[in-house]
C-alpha cells in the first residue's frame, strides 16, 4: 500500500467528496443525538463534538477518508460520571480523555495496533456490524405512558415499506449510475416522498430539536483539585482508551478498504486535540465511527474534504438548516444504516470458520460476541489474549532436539525452536542427565532465546548435570544470546 501525498489527501474528485460528506452528515445526526442521549446530556453536546471531532481528525488526522465523532462507544463509559457529578465534570473529562489520546500519538505508540491479530480485526468488524443493526431497532418503538412499545398497525407498516424502499434503493442505485450516492439520494428521497404523500411516519425532530448556536469557548467548570482528578482521570483514561482502539481498528479497516497507508501516530494525535477542543466548547467526546466511515467509503469519500464536509455541514444544520433537517424520515436514516451493518459483516468470515485453525475460529466467534454484549475494549483484550495464549502454547510445543551420537561416550543435541517461559518444560524433557553419557555437548546454532525464563532454563540444566557428574557444554550459541546470559549473570561452558 502507498502513502497518498498531500494532493491526494485534498483535491481528487472535488464534488463528489463533497457528496460524500453531506451524505455522511445526515447519518452522524441521528447517531450523536442517540448517543448524547444515551450519556444524558443535551443533543447539542453531542452535534458540537460531533462537528468538532469530525472536521479537525479530517483536516488535521492521518487517515483521510475516515470519519470520527460522537461515537456510542464513549458515550456509555460516562453514564454514570454525569448522573452522579453532572455534565462539567464530563467536559473535565473529555478533555483529560484528549489529553491521553495525545500522549499517545506523541509517544509514537499507534504502531501497537500491529499487534492486533487478523482474527481480532474479523471480530471486531462482525460485532460492531451487529451492534449498527441492533441500535436501529430502537426507533421500531415509540414512547407512551406506560413506557416504550414496539410499532405496531399503520406505523409499524409505513416505518418498514419506508426502510425497504431506502434499502432498494442504496441497492440498485449504483446499478444505473454512480454519479451520486445512493445514500444520499436514497435520504432526500425518500424524506421528499412522505412529506408530499403526508406520511405518518417518525421523524429525525420526534429524537430532538437541533436548532442551536454557534459552540463558544465554555472551560468545564470543575474545581482545579487532587479530588476532582480522582473523580474524573479513571474515565479518561477508560475513554482514551476505547476511543484509541475502535480509532486505529476502523484505522486498519480504512487502510485495507483504500489500499492506501495512513499515519497511526498522526491521527492518534489529532483525535487528542479534537476531543480537547471539543470539551472545552461543551462537546462530547469522541472517536473513529465505522459506520458512518463506510457510509463515507461506500459514497466514494477518500480525501479529507469528505470528512471535513461532513462535519461543518453538521454545524450548518444546527445553525440554518434544522427545521428540515428535523423532517428527515428516522426510517430513511435506519434504512441506510441497516445496509451499511450488512456491507460492514464479513460475511466471508462464517464461510471459513470450519477452515482456519480452530483456535482462530474462537477468536473470531469470541471478539464478535464480547463486542455485542459488553464493549469493545474488553473484547479486544481478550482476543489478544487468547490469540497470545494459542502463540505461547503452539511454539511450545515446537522445541526439539535432534540427539547425535558420537564415539568415545559423547552426545551433541541440537536444538530447534524458541526457548521461552512456556516451552522451559518441555526443553528440559529433551534431556536425561541421570541416565545420559558423560560429555554432552548442546549444539545451540538454531535455538532462540527469549526471556529471563529461558536463561533459568539453562541454569537449572547445568545444574542438573552438575549434580549426575556429566560434563556439559554449550556450541554455537548466538553472540546475542551469549550477551543476553552474560547481562543476567549467567557462566556457561561455551564453545
Amino acid at each position: 500500500m502507498k502513502s497518498p501525498t498531500l494532493r491526494d489527501q485534498w483535491f481528487p474528485n472535488l464534488p463528489g467528496n463533497v457528496l460524500a460528506g453531506l451524505t455522511t452528515a445526515f447519518a452522524l445526526v441521528p447517531e450523536c443525538i442517540a448517543f448524547a442521549l444515551v450519556a444524558q446530556v443535551n443533543p447539542l453536546m453531542g452535534l458540537y463534538g460531533a462537528f468538532i471531532i469530525c472536521a479537525l481528525t479530517a483536516i488535521f488526522g492521518g487517515r483521510p477518508g475516515m470519519i470520527s465523532g460522537a461515537a456510542g462507544s464513549m458515550a456509555v463509559v460516562i453514564v454514570a460520571l454525569v448522573v452522579e457529578h453532572g455534565v462539567q465534570y464530563l467536559l473535565a473529562t473529555v478533555v483529560l480523555s484528549g489529553l491521553l489520546m495525545m500522549g499517545f500519538g506523541v509517544l509514537r505508540l499507534g504502531k501497537l495496533i500491529r499487534m492486533v491479530p487478523h482474527p481480532v480485526m474479523i471480530g471486531f468488524v462482525n460485532g460492531l456490524a451487529i451492534i449498527i443493526a441492533m441500535a436501529q431497532l430502537e426507533h421500531f418503538k415509540q414512547a407512551t405512558p406506560q413506557g416504550d412499545v414496539w410499532l405496531h398497525g399503520t406505523p409499524l407498516a409505513i416505518m418498514c415499506a419506508l426502510v425497504a424502499v431506502t434499502m432498494l434503493i442504496v441497492y440498485v442505485l449504483p446499478r444505473v449510475t454512480k454519479a451520486v450516492p445512493p445514500a444520499l439520494v436514497a435520504i432526500v428521497g425518500v424524506g421528499v416522498a412522505s412529506q408530499l404523500l403526508h406520511l405518518p411516519t417518525r421523524t429525525l425532530g420526534d429524537m430532538a430539536h437541533i436548532a442551536g448556536g454557534f459552540p463558544t469557548l465554555h472551560l468545564p467548570q470543575v474545581p482545579m483539585s487532587l479530588d476532582t482528578l480522582r473523580i474524573v482521570f479513571p474515565y479518561a483514561l477508560l475513554m482514551a482508551i476505547v476511543g484509541l482502539l475502535e480509532t486505529l481498528l476502523t484505522f486498519n479497516l480504512t487502510d485495507e478498504i483504500t489500499q492506501t497507508r495512513g499515519r497511526p501516530n498522526r491521527e492518534c494525535l489529532a483525535l487528542g486535540v479534537s476531543n480537547v477542543v471539543s470539551g472545552m466548547f461543551g462537546g462530547m467526546g469522541g472517536c473513529a465511527m465505522i459506520g458512518q466511515t463506510m457510509i463515507n467509503l461506500s459514497s466514494g469519500g477518500r480525501t479529507r474534504v469528505s470528512g471535513a464536509t461532513a462535519g461543518i455541514m453538521i454545524l450548518l444544520f444546527v445553525l440554518f438548516l434544522s427545521p428540515l433537517i428535523e423532517r428527515i424520515p428516522l426510517a430513511a436514516l435506519v434504512g441506510v444504516m441497516f445496509v451499511v451493518a450488512q456491507q460492514t459483516f464479513a460475511w466471508g468470515s462464517l464461510r471459513v470458520l470450519g477452515k482456519v485453525p480452530r483456535n482462530d475460529a474462537l477468536v473470531i466467534v469470541a471478539v464478535t460476541v464480547i463486542t455485542v454484549f459488553t464493549d469493545l475494549a474488553v473484547a479486544v483484550l481478550c482476543g489478544i489474549v487468547i490469540a497470545a495464549l494459542n502463540f505461547a502454547w503452539q511454539h511450545a510445543r515446537e522445541i526439539r532436539a535432534d540427539i547425535e551420537d558420537n564415539a568415545h561416550d559423547a552426545r551433541t543435541y541440537v536444538l530447534h525452536g524458541t526457548l521461552f517461559f512456556a516451552s522451559t518444560a518441555n526443553f528440559q524433557e529433551l534431556f536425561a542427565p541421570l541416565t545420559d553419557v558423560h560429555d554432552v555437548t548442546v549444539d545451540c546454532r538454531h535455538l532462540h532465546v527469549a526471556d529471563h525464563s529461558a536463561i533459568v532454563a539453562f541454569e537449572t540444566l547445568v545444574e542438573r548435570y552438575r549434580k549426575a557428574g556429566r560434563h556439559l557444554r554449550f556450541v554455537h550459541l548466538s553472540s546475542r544470546n551469549q550477551r543476553l546470559l552474560e547481562r543476567a549473570g549467567v557462566r556457561l561452558a561455551v564453545v
